[in-house]
């Protein structure tokens, strides 16, 4: 087994043709990864990835070999997976104004280059779900482009393939959060192209570093939400004098318990199970 790459929270290995994707306890801010782990984080992200490719199946196909198959020590928290050329956009889908989404509509009005309504404020429901595409960067911050830049860098039959993947996955993984108590404010997205030249979902789906959960029963538009997400230690980095610049704060021990216990009921919540590795 031959590791390949170390991003900021998961390791990448080959095994013969097969690819070990590992989830590490590792949390990113600003995208700068900070020295405490979350206990179970890389856990928790792997199986709840796990219950949406199982029930997401019918919509697109995964990248998904096994979660069992994996090295005793990775156990939980890898998957064998099928090796991917990766799509070069960072494929994302809104149904809440939030994020670089809010910064960008105060400026312009738009996101991605959609025209937005007047009015909306920070966690406001879009009048329909919409495709944000991003650049992927391997370094520093990823950045808005618009529908017609992926034309122009994939091609327009595969463009419009992501939009209406990206749009579906998040349609059905939005309506059944909604049905947990849940908002999926937004997600993010990877694709790539399998030995079989087939557009094929990767990395992993609808979890709580790829996307914002919120608890529907406290939305109220106008202000921050609460999340079960990573966006609580965010805010905690925040709220230090930290210039969001390497190395990255040492996180307080009731930051890393209130963090691990979001990502867990976001986990029971949409799975409806209970946590057990």
């Amino acid at each position: 087994m031959e590791h390949i790459y170390t991003g900021k929270v998961r390791d990448l290995y080959r095994d013969g043709t097969d690819i070990l994707l590992v989830a590490s306890d590792r949390i990113s801010v600003y995208d700068v990864v900070l020295p405490t782990p979350i206990p179970d984080k890389g856990a928790l992200l792997t199986q709840l990835s796990a219950w949406w490719f199982r029930h997401l199946a019918d919509v697109v196909p995964n990248h998904v070999l096994s979660y069992t198959d994996v090295p005793a020590e990775f156990a939980g928290r890898a998957v064998r997976c099928k090796p991917l050329q990766m799509v070069q956009v960072e494929c994302i889908a809104r149904g809440y104004l939030v994020g670089m989404g809010l910064k960008e509509y105060q400026k312009r009005g738009t996101v991605s280059g959609v025209q937005l309504p007047p009015g909306l404020v920070e966690g406001s429901k879009l009048p329909e779900p919409i495709f944000t595409p991003t650049t992927k960067a391997d370094e520093g911050h990823d950045e808005f482009i618009t529908f017609d830049d992926v034309v122009a860098q994939e091609g327009r039959e595969t463009a419009e393939r992501l939009r209406e993947l990206t749009l579906e996955v998040y349609r059905r993984g939005a309506e059944h959060a909604a049905s947990r108590g849940i908002i999926a404010a937004d997600t993010k997205l990877e694709f790539g192209w399998d030995a079989d030249g087939v557009l094929t979902l990767g990395d992993e789906v609808l979890t709580s570093d790829s996307s914002r959960f919120w608890p529907a029963d406290e939305w109220e538009p106008g202000h921050p939400q609460r999340s079960f997400d990573k966006q609580f230690v965010r805010e905690w980095a925040s709220s230090t004098d930290w210039d969001k610049t390497p190395p990255g704060p040492e996180v307080p021990a009731e930051i890393v318990a209130a963090t691990r216990q979001r990502y867990l009921e976001a986990y029971e919540r949409i799975t409806g199970e209970a946590w057990g590795k």
